[in-house]
């Protein structure tokens, strides 16, 4: 028997989507990364790109724990002296509803050149309405 190694070439790109209202930000983002990386497909092999295109709605609904609204904060930095920029998971959500998901699934994906790559295939929407309806996808059990 020879082991099965993967091209990338090889690889199905599947769509799926997620509805996020009501889930709890920090196990969505696990599903998605998980999906975005196909970790969960039999032919998954680490140096190729073998993950799915994820699509994810009603961004604005998703839950945090406890006092996290308030007390997780985010820092960001522009590279001068006194340039930390620091704000709360409150006050990213009431500006850009979309990003509190897009930086924990950032978060959650390894540190690698397969890490950007990946991500371009993760959309985003705040409401249920998304362009991606011609590509049939699934939902994401």
């Amino acid at each position: 028997m020879r082991t099965y190694q993967q091209k990338t070439e090889d690889a199905t790109h599947d769509w799926y989507i997620i509805d996020a209202a009501g889930q709890r930000l920090g196990t969505l983002a696990v599903r998605i990364a998980q999906a975005l990386s196909g970790k969960k497909k039999p032919t998954w092999t680490p140096h190729t790109d073998a993950g799915d295109h994820v699509v994810v709605i009603n961004a604005e609904k998703i839950e945090l724990g406890g006092r996290k609204w308030d007390q997780k904060v985010y820092h960001r930095h522009s590279g001068f002296p006194g340039g930390l920029h620091t704000q709360t998971a409150k006050e990213i959500h009431e500006k850009h509803p979309t990003r509190l998901v897009e930086m924990a699934v950032r978060g959650m994906l390894p540190t690698n050149k397969m890490r950007d790559v990946q991500l371009t295939r993760l959309r985003v929407y705040e409401g249920t309405e998304h362009p991606h309806a011609g590509q049939t996808p699934k939902t994401l059990a």
